[in-house]
Formats: C-alpha cells, sequence, structure tokens
C-alpha cells in the first residue's frame, strides 16, 4: 500500500487493503465488508464513538452544549435489537457504560483456546463440545456483513514492530478509541507499505455472546506459527484490547525466549536525589497501579500505616518529604532481549501506550489529587468506563455506575494516556528492586485467615521465583467477577497466566531463566489491606517504596533480617527507619499482635503451606526446568529460608559481595 494511495478524508480500507501482507481470510473480510474505515487521528475515533462523522463533534473541554448518547446496538438472532453498551459525551471524554452488570469486569474464565497446538488452558473443543471451525467461519462471515473500523497498531513498545489489526463494527468504535488509546494506533497515512501480522488480529463480534454462548463473556484465541488471532464477543476491553493484546505478547516471548512481566515499574528519587527503580508484580488488585501513586495523607500531612479492625486504634507516621516519582509502567512490561544489557538486572519498557486505572479506592474529592485534577481537567479528552454520567456533565472518578441499587460497581476504570504522565520515565530501564504484592484478609483471634504477612519481607530469588509460581489472587480482588470458592484462589504463574494460552511450564522456565541471568535485582513481598489485624490499604507498599528508595543500593546484613516463623515469607527486617521515624513492630511481626498471636499466625502459615503446595504440583512436569524442580522440591520439603537462598547462590546479603 503506497501511502500516496491515502487520503486526508475517511479511508475506504479496501481500495489499499490488498497490497498488505495480510492473511487471505483478513483479506476477505475487508474486502467483502459494505464499509471499511480507518482513523487517521483519535478525534476520529471519538467522533466515530458517538455515531458522527468526522469532525462534527466540538472535542474542546468543558464543552457544556454537547449532549451526545449513543448506544452500541446489535440486532442479534432470537433477541432481537441488544444494546451492548451505552457511550455518554461527557465535558471532559467519553464515558462508557455496559447495561449487563457481568459485563463491567473480565471473568476468569473468558478464555477459551480455538487452536490445536499445547495448552493447559480450556480448547474451545472441551468447553462447547466442537471444534472453533464453524465459529470461527460464522465470525468471519458476519464480520463481512457490517461496516467495520479496521485500525493497525503494534503490540508493545512500537520500536519492536509486532505488527497487529483491529476489525470492529462501526458502531463500537468506542472499543477501537480505547485500544487505540491502550496502545497506541498508526494513523492510516503512516501504515507502512512492508506492514505484516506479526503480533496478532483482533476480531469483534458482541451478538455471538447471545447466539452462541449463553450471554457469558467469552474470548476464543487461535494461535498460528507466526501470529495469533483473538475473537473477542464482547465489549468490555478487558480480556481483548488488553488482556488480549498480552496474551499476543507472552505468545511472540514463548517463541522467542522472553517474557512480558505482569508489574508496574517507577523510578524512586529520594529527596537527596538518589535514583532506585522498582518494579511491582502480583495479580490483579496486588496493587501494580498504586505503586506509581503519590503516598497518600491525611489531612494534617501524616500518613496513616493503619487502623485496628478490633481496637480501631490508629498508628501513624511523619513524612515530611515523600520521594518523587516517575512512573515506568503500569501493568505489564517488556523484558525483550534487545533491552538486556551487562549490568546484572532486569531491564524492561513499558508494553503499552496508556495506563488502564482502576478507581475503585476514591469515593470523594481529595482521595488522589494529582489523579482526580488529571481526569477532570486533562489535556484532552479521557475514555472512562463504567462511571455514573449525566449527558453534557463531567466524569468524576469518584461517581461510579451502580451494578444493582446501592452496590457500587468495584471496577470504575480510566484511560491515561501515557503523554498525559507527568515525568514518565520512558525506554529501557534496569530494575534493582522487584516487589510482589498480596492481597491480605484481617487476620485476628475471630478471623484465622492467611493475612500474616508483615510490612515487608526480603525474599531470596528462588523464593521470589516460588511466589510468581503461586501467583495469589488474594482477598477481595475488585479487578475480575468473584469466584464462588472462598477459598484462596491463584492467578497463575507470573500472575499472569490468566492471560497466556500456552503450557505453566514454559512460563514457569522463562520465568526462572530471567531471575537467574539477573543477580543484581533483589526481590521483596509486600501486603496490601491488611497487616495481621490492621486495615492498611496500600500503605505499605508506599512505606516500602520510601524505605527501599532511601536504602538504595544498599543491602541487608545477614544480621539486620530475621527468618520469618513461616518460611514462605523468607526474612523479616529486623527494624525499618524512615527519615527518623521507626515503623511500630506490630507491623513487622505479625505473630506479636495482641488480637492474633502465634496461634493464628502458625493457621495461616498453615494455610500458605497448603497454598503452595497444591499449587506447585502441576509444575512437577519433566520439562521442567532441573533447577526448578529442586527449587519446588525443597519447597515441598518445608525448607528453610538459608535454604533457599543457596540454591540461586545470588549476592542477596551485604557479606556475600564477596
Amino acid at each position: 500500500m503506497a501511502v500516496a494511495a491515502l487520503s486526508l478524508g475517511v479511508l475506504d480500507f479496501q481500495s489499499c487493503w490488498a497490497d498488505l501482507d495480510l492473511p487471505a481470510h483478513v483479506r476477505e473480510v475487508l474486502s467483502a465488508a459494505p464499509l471499511v474505515q480507518t482513523p487517521e487521528t483519535r478525534s476520529q475515533l471519538l467522533d466515530w464513538a458517538l455515531g458522527r462523522t468526522t469532525g462534527e463533534t466540538d472535542w474542546t473541554l468543558g464543552n457544556r452544549y454537547d449532549h451526545g448518547v449513543y448506544e452500541a446496538y446489535f440486532q442479534t438472532p432470537g433477541h432481537g435489537r441488544v444494546c451492548e453498551a451505552i457511550i455518554t459525551k461527557a465535558r471532559n471524554g467519553l464515558a462508557i457504560n455496559f447495561p449487563d452488570p457481568a459485563m463491567r469486569r473480565r471473568d476468569p474464565d473468558a478464555m477459551v483456546i480455538g487452536d490445536s497446538s499445547p495448552t493447559d488452558k480450556p480448547t474451545y473443543a472441551e468447553r462447547f463440545g466442537r471444534t472453533f471451525d464453524d465459529t470461527r467461519q460464522q465470525t468471519l462471515d458476519w464480520l463481512k456483513t457490517q461496516e467495520l473500523v479496521a485500525m493497525p497498531f503494534y503490540a508493545g513498545e512500537d520500536k519492536l514492530g509486532y505488527g497487529s489489526l483491529l476489525i470492529v463494527p462501526r458502531q463500537a468504535s468506542f472499543f477501537a478509541a480505547a485500544l487505540a488509546d491502550l496502545q497506541g494506533m498508526i494513523p492510516r497515512s503512516q501504515v507502512p507499505t512492508n506492514f505484516r501480522i506479526t503480533g496478532g488480529v483482533l476480531f469483534v463480534a458482541p451478538p455471538f455472546r447471545h447466539t452462541h454462548f449463553g450471554g457469558k463473556q467469552i474470548v476464543v484465541h487461535h494461535r498460528s506459527e507466526s501470529h495469533q488471532e483473538v475473537f473477542a464477543y464482547n465489549l468490555y476491553p478487558g480480556p481483548s484490547a488488553k488482556k488480549g493484546v498480552y496474551s499476543m505478547l507472552l505468545d511472540i516471548g514463548e517463541r522467542e525466549g522472553w517474557t512480558t512481566n505482569h508489574c508496574a515499574a517507577v523510578a524512586v528519587i529520594t529527596p537527596y536525589e538518589n535514583q532506585l527503580i522498582l518494579m511491582h508484580e502480583g495479580a490483579s488488585g496486588g496493587g501494580k497501579s498504586e505503586m506509581t501513586e503519590p503516598v497518600h495523607r491525611m489531612e494534617d500531612g501524616r500518613l496513616l500505616i493503619g487502623r485496628n479492625v478490633i481496637t480501631k486504634e490508629e498508628r501513624t507516621l511523619n513524612l515530611p518529604e515523600a520521594c518523587h516519582l516517575r512512573p515506568i509502567a503500569d501493568d505489564m512490561a517488556c523484558a525483550h532481549p534487545s533491552y538486556q544489557g551487562r549490568s546484572g538486572r532486569l531491564t524492561i519498557a513499558d508494553a503499552e501506550n496508556a495506563w488502564f486505572v482502576r478507581v475503585d479506592h476514591i469515593h470523594e474529592y481529595g482521595t488522589a489529587p494529582n489523579l482526580e485534577r488529571l481526569c477532570i481537567d486533562p489535556p484532552e479528552p479521557l475514555v472512562f468506563l463504567n462511571h455514573y454520567i449525566v449527558p453534557g456533565g463531567t466524569c468524576l472518578t469518584w461517581e461510579h455506575v451502580e451494578d444493582a441499587p446501592g452496590k457500587l460497581c468495584p471496577n470504575p476504570r480510566v484511560i491515561l494516556p501515557r503523554r498525559m504522565i507527568a515525568d514518565i520515565a520512558a525506554g529501557p530501564r534496569p530494575v534493582d528492586v522487584r516487589s510482589f504484592g498480596v492481597r491480605c484478609p484481617a487476620t485476628h483471634k475471630d478471623a484465622r485467615l492467611y493475612g500474616i504477612l508483615g510490612l515487608m519481607h526480603v525474599l531470596s530469588p528462588a523464593l521470589a521465583w516460588l511466589w510468581r509460581l503461586v501467583a495469589p489472587r488474594g482477598h477481595a480482588n475488585p479487578s475480575i467477577q468473584a469466584s464462588k470458592s472462598k477459598e484462596m484462589q491463584s492467578e497463575g504463574v507470573g500472575s499472569y497466566w490468566a492471560f497466556a494460552t500456552g503450557r505453566r511450564v514454559d512460563q514457569a522456565n522463562l520465568l526462572l531463566r530471567q531471575i537467574v541471568d539477573t543477580p543484581e535485582t533483589r526481590y521483596v513481598l509486600i501486603p496490601n489491606q491488611h497487616i495481621g489485624a490492621w486495615k492498611v490499604g496500600f500503605m505499605a507498599e508506599w512505606i516500602a517504596r520510601e524505605y527501599l528508595a532511601r536504602r538504595g543500593s544498599a543491602k541487608f546484613g545477614r544480621e539486620q533480617v530475621d527468618e520469618a516463623p513461616c518460611a514462605l515469607l523468607g526474612y523479616i527486617p529486623s527494624q525499618l527507619k524512615v527519615e527518623g521515624s521507626i515503623i511500630p513492630r506490630v507491623f513487622l511481626r505479625v505473630e506479636e499482635q495482641i488480637q492474633g498471636g502465634l496461634d493464628v499466625y502458625e493457621e495461616g502459615a498453615r494455610q500458605w503451606r497448603e497454598f503452595f503446595a497444591k499449587e506447585l504440583q502441576q509444575f512437577l512436569v519433566p520439562e521442567l526446568d532441573p533447577l526448578g524442580r529442586t527449587i519446588i522440591e525443597a519447597c515441598l520439603a518445608n525448607a528453610t529460608p538459608d535454604d533457599y537462598r543457596r540454591l540461586i547462590p545470588h549476592p542477596m546479603f551485604r557479606d556475600e559481595d564477596h
């Protein structure tokens, strides 16, 4: 496709797609559709999202007079006219709401594998009793009858060049706008003549949710030797535009020998101008986005470390000056081989163009002032999901749509393009510390649960790998539809298993190699929500961030840490001091809390041991790296923290450097 063939008006993609190196069935869809449009600008997509023509909308921020509302509906056999989403123009962007509450967050069972390549995930044939072939062809045939938006983009960082393509019905153009923010788009006048699909193709066909899948969220992943195709049968972008692209990157990494970590990353600059790069991993709801947020303060400027759920006592911390934050990534970071240098540290770059920020914690003005200010008065219109909105009003981060009367949706989101984030740290960055976040329930004599993690634990590389294999989903996860089981759940290997299409063991081996090959990166474990009987929210990770940044490259001496009573928790610092203030011991040694005690702690430790034993068994297959097998077998034999330390002999403590 020659650039000269492209006009500045609406592109009739059918007139020039044939010159691109696209799969034959993609060409057939684009040639048969009555209209195919490819956007040149973001504002075009926002216009189309409201069912309007290019340039019809005045996107001046604060426009009070445009009260546009558009319904993304589809004529569905047997169901008539079905409205899948309502798009409302706000003074500060677009508000997307889904009439069906089940479509407002990711269903953990949405992924189905539609091909015959090796996988540990449910296949289409297993779940539906037939191959995906017929449904796949029906989907392609249906798309041929629709007016379409075809939007080229790159999966992951643009310079990696993993060409991808979205094909979505024009009446669901908001989906394209969301993806364009999340991953970027290639403007139609800039599509290179050598563009080809090496990342994936994302097809969107909402009516099939009702005609084929009983109203459920279903996203079918179909892999080939060259790329992955994602067939999304619902319009909530979480499992498709967001995690579907993540799946494409994980597939690429499997083929090429690297992975995309599920993490946030931030450069933390101390008041003394030292810098620490911290990468925070964990399941959805594990505090990734929060790691890039400024610490939340009380009205008088103090930090509320925690509030005891039994006594209602509060403990606070004076922190006159917090560290300056330069965000690097919010949820996905490519650890591509081309990034890795000689520092001995893992080097990563953001895999996204925007951040899918959950704002369920914001219930009133002033909770997160910087984020609220950016959302209320953004430099350009934003895309909000699951927010209450009056047509023509301002979309407010603390006004969430209700799933039922009096029950707020737990998954309100806003998509923040990186270009709007102040002082972003762009490009590949070497990581000093990798932390792992765990949502913990209140744990005390009347609730003998697994919330026995102290404010921060120091992990050996071998133990850090095990935590990434079991990846606990934890207490009250707001990002996904609730499981009926009350047992502790696992998000799966790497905490990204929900988005991977292949085998667990392959991802486990990749993560192990990543850890072994980066001996200068260190590891900690951090809880959120509760520390024993204390409600802490995300304060533990903010305090740990301040503490670690001030320590900088200094390693702990072995005499400065104690073995945790539960060996899976590694080591506990004997003392944490931040700017002269000592963190109360009850936040470090949970077994010493009056509301719990050693017997409550031991019950929590038992739950962790059983959880690890159950989750790790599935990795003991012939394809597992021999070192990984040794580590897992040591865990099942009740290894001590020092045992784990010796299994991957990285210089973890100060006295091991020589």
